[in-house]
Protein backbone atom coordinates (compact mmCIF):
# COMPACT_ATOMS: atom_id res chain seq x y z
CA UNK A 1 0.00 0.00 0.00
CA UNK A 2 1.81 3.56 -0.83
CA UNK A 3 1.40 6.05 1.14
CA UNK A 4 1.09 9.97 0.47
CA UNK A 5 3.62 12.41 0.27
CA UNK A 6 3.04 15.51 1.73
CA UNK A 7 3.14 18.20 -0.36
CA UNK A 8 6.49 19.64 -1.69
CA UNK A 9 6.82 23.28 -0.37
CA UNK A 10 6.78 25.78 -2.83
CA UNK A 11 9.81 28.07 -1.34
CA UNK A 12 12.61 26.22 -2.81
CA UNK A 13 15.80 26.15 -1.79
CA UNK A 14 17.49 28.39 -4.32
CA UNK A 15 14.27 31.06 -3.42
CA UNK A 16 15.92 30.77 0.41
CA UNK A 17 19.65 31.22 -0.59
CA UNK A 18 18.54 34.58 -2.65
CA UNK A 19 16.85 35.37 0.47
CA UNK A 20 19.81 35.30 2.81
CA UNK A 21 22.20 37.21 0.12
CA UNK A 22 18.91 39.50 0.36
CA UNK A 23 19.20 39.99 4.13
CA UNK A 24 23.09 40.16 3.84
CA UNK A 25 22.99 42.81 0.90
CA UNK A 26 20.62 44.78 3.08
CA UNK A 27 22.47 44.27 6.39
CA UNK A 28 25.16 46.44 4.57
CA UNK A 29 23.45 48.68 3.71
CA UNK A 30 22.10 50.37 6.80
CA UNK A 31 23.15 53.76 7.28
CA UNK A 32 24.96 52.08 10.83
CA UNK A 33 27.22 50.66 9.11
CA UNK A 34 27.92 52.75 6.00
CA UNK A 35 31.43 54.21 5.70
CA UNK A 36 28.48 58.10 5.33
CA UNK A 37 26.79 57.75 8.52
CA UNK A 38 30.07 57.73 10.48
CA UNK A 39 30.32 59.33 13.69
CA UNK A 40 31.34 62.98 13.68
CA UNK A 41 35.30 63.65 13.72
CA UNK A 42 36.82 64.25 17.76
CA UNK A 43 36.49 67.31 19.20
CA UNK A 44 39.82 69.76 19.04
CA UNK A 45 41.87 70.05 21.83
CA UNK A 46 41.54 73.22 24.06
CA UNK A 47 42.52 76.19 22.79
CA UNK A 48 42.45 75.64 19.16
CA UNK A 49 40.24 77.19 16.41
CA UNK A 50 37.86 75.35 14.28
CA UNK A 51 39.02 76.23 10.51
CA UNK A 52 34.87 77.08 9.96
CA UNK A 53 32.82 77.48 13.01
CA UNK A 54 33.41 80.17 15.54
CA UNK A 55 34.29 79.32 18.83
CA UNK A 56 30.72 80.89 20.54
CA UNK A 57 29.34 78.72 17.72
CA UNK A 58 30.80 75.14 18.41
CA UNK A 59 30.28 75.59 22.23
CA UNK A 60 26.70 76.32 21.50
CA UNK A 61 26.08 73.98 19.44
CA UNK A 62 27.73 71.57 21.67
CA UNK A 63 25.83 72.76 24.73
CA UNK A 64 22.50 72.67 22.87
CA UNK A 65 23.43 69.07 22.19
CA UNK A 66 24.06 68.40 25.78
CA UNK A 67 21.44 69.85 27.27
CA UNK A 68 18.39 68.08 25.19
CA UNK A 69 17.51 64.39 25.83
CA UNK A 70 18.13 63.73 22.39
CA UNK A 71 22.02 63.88 20.77
CA UNK A 72 22.52 62.84 24.90
CA UNK A 73 24.68 60.00 25.37
CA UNK A 74 21.49 58.71 27.64
CA UNK A 75 19.55 59.46 25.06
CA UNK A 76 20.77 57.60 22.39
CA UNK A 77 21.68 54.52 24.54
CA UNK A 78 17.65 54.79 25.39
CA UNK A 79 16.41 54.87 21.82
CA UNK A 80 18.96 52.21 20.41
CA UNK A 81 17.88 49.76 23.06
CA UNK A 82 14.26 50.65 22.38
CA UNK A 83 15.18 49.82 18.80
CA UNK A 84 17.01 46.82 19.25
CA UNK A 85 14.57 45.07 21.66
CA UNK A 86 12.31 45.61 19.05
CA UNK A 87 14.08 44.05 16.69
CA UNK A 88 14.82 40.89 18.68
CA UNK A 89 10.81 40.46 18.93
CA UNK A 90 10.93 41.23 14.91
CA UNK A 91 13.04 38.82 13.95
CA UNK A 92 11.17 35.76 16.37
CA UNK A 93 7.74 36.98 14.22
CA UNK A 94 10.34 36.59 10.94
CA UNK A 95 11.48 33.19 11.59
CA UNK A 96 7.90 31.96 12.90
CA UNK A 97 6.64 32.82 9.18
CA UNK A 98 8.92 31.40 7.35
CA UNK A 99 8.32 27.90 9.48
CA UNK A 100 4.69 28.59 8.10
CA UNK A 101 5.44 29.40 4.78
CA UNK A 102 7.72 26.30 4.69
CA UNK A 103 4.74 24.66 5.58
CA UNK A 104 6.82 22.71 8.46
CA UNK A 105 4.32 20.42 10.74
CA UNK A 106 6.73 20.33 13.59
CA UNK A 107 6.41 23.16 16.59
CA UNK A 108 2.87 23.84 15.59
CA UNK A 109 2.99 26.00 18.91
CA UNK A 110 5.36 28.89 16.77
CA UNK A 111 2.42 30.28 14.78
CA UNK A 112 1.49 32.10 17.94
CA UNK A 113 5.00 34.01 18.32
CA UNK A 114 4.41 36.38 16.38
CA UNK A 115 0.88 37.86 18.34
CA UNK A 116 2.61 37.04 21.45
CA UNK A 117 5.88 39.08 20.20
CA UNK A 118 3.82 41.87 19.08
CA UNK A 119 1.61 41.94 22.41
CA UNK A 120 4.80 41.80 24.73
CA UNK A 121 6.42 44.74 22.27
CA UNK A 122 3.09 46.63 22.09
CA UNK A 123 2.92 46.49 26.09
CA UNK A 124 6.53 47.65 26.09
CA UNK A 125 6.38 50.28 23.86
CA UNK A 126 2.81 51.65 25.59
CA UNK A 127 5.26 52.31 28.89
CA UNK A 128 8.51 53.00 27.94
CA UNK A 129 8.53 54.07 24.35
CA UNK A 130 9.46 57.75 25.89
CA UNK A 131 11.23 58.74 28.69
CA UNK A 132 9.75 61.73 29.70
CA UNK A 133 5.73 60.89 27.75
CA UNK A 134 2.83 59.26 29.65
CA UNK A 135 2.96 56.86 32.00
CA UNK A 136 6.47 57.40 33.43
CA UNK A 137 7.43 61.06 32.57
CA UNK A 138 6.24 64.30 33.48
CA UNK A 139 3.85 64.80 30.61
CA UNK A 140 0.08 63.97 31.69
CA UNK A 141 -1.87 61.52 29.41
CA UNK A 142 -3.44 64.77 27.80
CA UNK A 143 -0.98 66.14 26.76
CA UNK A 144 1.64 63.10 25.89
CA UNK A 145 -1.35 62.13 23.30
CA UNK A 146 -2.83 65.57 22.64
CA UNK A 147 0.09 67.69 23.06
CA UNK A 148 0.98 68.44 19.53
CA UNK A 149 4.48 65.68 20.00
CA UNK A 150 3.99 64.40 16.91
CA UNK A 151 6.88 62.05 17.19
CA UNK A 152 5.64 60.93 21.12
CA UNK A 153 2.22 60.33 19.49
CA UNK A 154 3.63 58.29 16.62
CA UNK A 155 5.69 55.71 19.11
CA UNK A 156 2.49 55.42 21.50
CA UNK A 157 0.38 54.53 18.52
CA UNK A 158 3.03 51.64 17.06
CA UNK A 159 1.94 50.48 21.02
CA UNK A 160 -1.34 50.26 20.70
CA UNK A 161 -1.39 49.06 16.83
CA UNK A 162 1.23 46.41 17.99
CA UNK A 163 -1.50 45.43 20.87
CA UNK A 164 -4.70 45.13 18.91
CA UNK A 165 -3.31 43.46 15.65
CA UNK A 166 -1.71 41.09 18.54
CA UNK A 167 -4.77 40.68 19.84
CA UNK A 168 -6.78 39.77 16.40
CA UNK A 169 -3.58 37.48 15.42
CA UNK A 170 -4.51 35.34 18.37
CA UNK A 171 -7.95 34.97 18.41
CA UNK A 172 -7.23 34.13 14.92
CA UNK A 173 -4.46 31.84 15.29
CA UNK A 174 -6.45 29.63 18.14
CA UNK A 175 -9.62 29.68 15.25
CA UNK A 176 -11.82 32.06 17.44
CA UNK A 177 -12.00 34.19 13.95
CA UNK A 178 -12.33 32.22 11.19
CA UNK A 179 -13.56 34.90 8.49
CA UNK A 180 -11.43 35.31 5.46
CA UNK A 181 -11.09 38.93 6.37
CA UNK A 182 -10.01 38.65 9.46
CA UNK A 183 -6.53 37.98 8.19
CA UNK A 184 -6.01 41.75 6.69
CA UNK A 185 -5.52 43.64 9.67
CA UNK A 186 -1.98 42.23 10.14
CA UNK A 187 -0.77 43.19 6.54
CA UNK A 188 -2.92 46.60 6.85
CA UNK A 189 -0.58 47.23 10.20
CA UNK A 190 2.68 46.53 8.31
CA UNK A 191 1.54 48.91 5.73
CA UNK A 192 0.34 51.77 7.72
CA UNK A 193 3.66 51.15 10.06
CA UNK A 194 5.94 51.31 6.98
CA UNK A 195 3.78 54.51 5.92
CA UNK A 196 4.17 56.43 9.17
CA UNK A 197 7.96 55.92 9.39
CA UNK A 198 8.19 58.40 6.39
CA UNK A 199 6.83 61.17 8.60
CA UNK A 200 8.63 60.41 11.43
CA UNK A 201 11.01 63.17 11.88
CA UNK A 202 14.04 63.81 14.40
CA UNK A 203 14.68 67.15 13.31
CA UNK A 204 16.08 68.48 16.20
CA UNK A 205 18.33 65.44 16.66
CA UNK A 206 22.24 65.93 16.34
CA UNK A 207 22.06 62.77 13.78
CA UNK A 208 19.12 63.17 12.11
CA UNK A 209 20.12 62.38 8.69
CA UNK A 210 21.47 58.82 9.34
CA UNK A 211 18.08 58.39 11.87
CA UNK A 212 16.11 59.75 8.38
CA UNK A 213 17.76 56.70 6.26
CA UNK A 214 17.17 54.31 9.10
CA UNK A 215 13.39 55.24 8.79
CA UNK A 216 13.48 55.09 4.78
CA UNK A 217 14.71 52.02 4.34
CA UNK A 218 12.65 50.29 7.40
CA UNK A 219 9.36 52.46 5.93
CA UNK A 220 10.16 50.58 2.17
CA UNK A 221 10.96 47.45 3.71
CA UNK A 222 7.47 47.52 5.67
CA UNK A 223 6.03 48.32 2.46
CA UNK A 224 6.86 45.31 0.52
CA UNK A 225 6.51 43.45 3.07
CA UNK A 226 3.06 44.16 4.03
CA UNK A 227 2.39 44.34 0.43
CA UNK A 228 3.70 40.46 -0.08
CA UNK A 229 1.11 39.61 2.73
CA UNK A 230 -1.91 40.78 0.96
CA UNK A 231 -1.03 39.15 -2.07
CA UNK A 232 -0.64 35.90 -0.28
CA UNK A 233 -4.03 36.22 1.16
CA UNK A 234 -5.52 36.81 -2.15
CA UNK A 235 -4.12 33.88 -3.79
CA UNK A 236 -5.10 31.91 -1.13
CA UNK A 237 -8.58 33.46 -0.95
CA UNK A 238 -8.99 33.14 -4.95
CA UNK A 239 -7.94 29.38 -4.79
CA UNK A 240 -10.41 28.75 -1.60
CA UNK A 241 -13.10 30.35 -4.42
CA UNK A 242 -12.53 27.71 -6.50
CA UNK A 243 -11.59 24.88 -5.33
CA UNK A 244 -8.26 25.15 -6.40
CA UNK A 245 -4.17 24.97 -4.76
CA UNK A 246 -2.32 28.23 -4.03
CA UNK A 247 0.92 26.96 -5.37
CA UNK A 248 2.11 31.02 -5.38
CA UNK A 249 0.70 31.45 -1.63
CA UNK A 250 3.75 29.82 -0.36
CA UNK A 251 6.04 31.94 -2.15
CA UNK A 252 4.40 35.34 -1.56
CA UNK A 253 4.02 34.22 2.40
CA UNK A 254 7.43 33.38 2.38
CA UNK A 255 8.87 36.87 1.23
CA UNK A 256 6.54 38.22 3.81
CA UNK A 257 8.46 36.32 6.40
CA UNK A 258 11.70 37.19 4.86
CA UNK A 259 11.14 41.04 4.57
CA UNK A 260 10.18 40.96 8.31
CA UNK A 261 12.73 39.09 9.00
CA UNK A 262 14.66 41.84 7.32
CA UNK A 263 13.29 44.43 9.12
CA UNK A 264 13.77 42.40 12.56
CA UNK A 265 18.44 43.02 11.73
CA UNK A 266 17.44 46.66 10.26
CA UNK A 267 16.55 47.12 13.85
CA UNK A 268 19.54 45.34 15.37
CA UNK A 269 21.43 47.51 14.01
CA UNK A 270 19.80 50.72 14.67
CA UNK A 271 22.35 53.35 15.59
CA UNK A 272 22.46 57.29 16.20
Amino acid sequence: MKTKRPPRVALHIGNIWRAVLWCFAVLLCQPSLSLSAQSPPPAHEAGSSHPSLPRGGASQQVGLTISGWDGSVEGKAYSEFNHRLAGAFVVLIGLSELHSALGITAWSWVRFLLPGAMLVAGSYLVVWSDHDAWPIGPQTFMKTFFGGDTRTLQHKIYALLLLVVGTLELFRRSGRLQERYWALPLPTFAVIGGSLLFLHSHSDHPSAHKIALHHLTMGVTALMAGTCLLVSEYSLATADAINSVAPSHARWKGAWGILVLIIGIQLLVYAE
